[in-house]
């Protein structure tokens, strides 16, 4: 959401050992070192960060302490300060203890809203059809900040893309996106793409009608679905094929009376919540491992015990076999629930605790279903290694 706060301690020689460290947290945790009044230059001398972004953070860091203490600005010229220094509503929310919604709600009420620039793709040569959009928040000088977003008055569907990925993560969810751009755009519909990610095809400029260089945040999106819905027919967003970036979008859109494509909101949650997963599987009769969902790591001790090991832990809400893992005893399962991760990546979800299935084949089995209860089986897949390979690192 912004300047999370980390674990890092507030001792000084442990400080230097993590900042000293290049890992992708390294921002954060310098973040984290101003908060414990590490000093700037010090950190300077150990990341090599340029003093002028270290200052930056730093204010920043200043401005979270004011807000703590004073709460959201009741103007409208101070809200949107925030906004202009990156504040999402979502660690606004944090800083004060409130919930996204009601943040949006109050900038909403001020008229504080985004406004849309073109990224000029043909460098003013000669006149660019493939508009490429990004939103800031400006402070007016002379009256109203131009938006150049320009939403059009065709049919239109908007698809999430998958954000951004680390290396050695697949390519499936931006191939999806893609062709979902080609069919719609076949089927007559104006495509608009929303991606952060300049490594993709779903960003090329002769992918999509629109495209908008954006987080796939709640904010964000839902902040693009009212500037394109302020033109023209928007049929609906697609959030089914970038992967679980945007599924976890999918009830906040709809509580917003977005209209989600394909899948509904409630078959994704059913999927993707451990709990409600499992009591569909017993309420079908099918076969399962043995397992349990927990809350706690004193729950996932006594659960684990209870299956026998070995087990496997997954957390709520992900894909690509993220936070899974494997333990064979219960010093390994102690030991990996005192991070605190696996219920950090769950959030308010529960974690599923499964007897792990030694020696067992694992299959795929890919399926589509149409609205009529059509079921079209388009593949069966037998994995090469035993079960407990995930397909990504295959």
């Amino acid at each position: 959401t912004g300047f999370d706060e980390t674990a890092l301690s507030d001792d000084n020689t442990a400080i230097r050992a993590t900042l000293a460290r290049p890992t992708p947290d390294r921002l954060l945790n310098a973040a984290q070192a101003m908060r414990h009044s590490f000093p700037l230059d010090e950190i300077q001398k150990i990341t090599g960060y340029d003093p002028w972004f270290l200052g930056e953070i730093q204010a920043i860091i200043d401005t979270e302490a004011k807000i703590k203490k004073d709460g959201l600005p009741k103007d409208e010229k101070g809200f949107r300060r925030l906004k202009t220094m990156g504040f999402s509503d979502a660690r606004l929310a944090k800083l004060t203890g409130q919930k996204e919604a009601g943040v949006r709600a109050a900038r909403h009420a001020l008229n504080i809203r985004p406004c849309y620039k073109r990224i000029d793709t043909c460098a003013a040569e000669f006149q660019a059809l493939t508009p490429y959009m990004y939103s800031t928040y400006e402070m007016p000088i002379a009256g109203q900040a131009a938006c150049e977003a320009a939403p059009t008055d065709k049919k239109k569907i908007i698809i999430l893309g998958g954000g951004p990925n680390r290396i050695g993560q697949g390519i499936e969810f931006d191939y999806c996106c893609c062709h979902a751009a080609f069919a719609l755009s076949d089927r007559g519909y104006e495509t608009i793409m929303v991606n952060c990610n300049p490594e993709t095809v779903s960003t090329d400029y002769d992918t999509s009608d629109r495209l908008y260089f954006e987080p796939l945040t709640a904010e964000d999106v839902l902040e693009i679905v009212a500037k394109e819905q302020e033109q023209g027919t928007l049929a609906g967003v697609i959030v089914q094929f970038g992967g679980q970036t945007p599924l976890k979008l999918a009830n906040t859109l709809r509580d917003a009376g977005v209209p989600i494509l394909g899948t509904s909101a409630d078959a994704i949650d059913l999927a993707e919540d451990r709990k409600r997963f499992q009591k569909l599987l017993q309420d079908l009769g099918l076969k399962q491992p043995s397992n349990a969902t927990v809350m706690t790591a004193d729950e996932a001790v006594k659960a684990a015990g209870e299956i026998g090991y070995p087990v496997i832990l997954r957390p709520s809400y992900v894909l690509g076999g993220r936070g899974m893992v494997v333990v064979s005893d219960e010093a390994q399962l102690k030991e990996q629930v005192a991070s605190g991760e696996l219920f950090r990546i769950s959030g308010d979800n529960p974690v599923l605790i499964d007897g792990f299935l030694n020696r067992a084949t694992e299959v795929d089995v890919d399926a589509i279903c149409d609205v009529n209860s059509e079921v079209f089986i388009a593949g069966i897949m037998e994995h090469i290694e035993e079960a407990g390979v995930h397909s990504g690192d295959s």
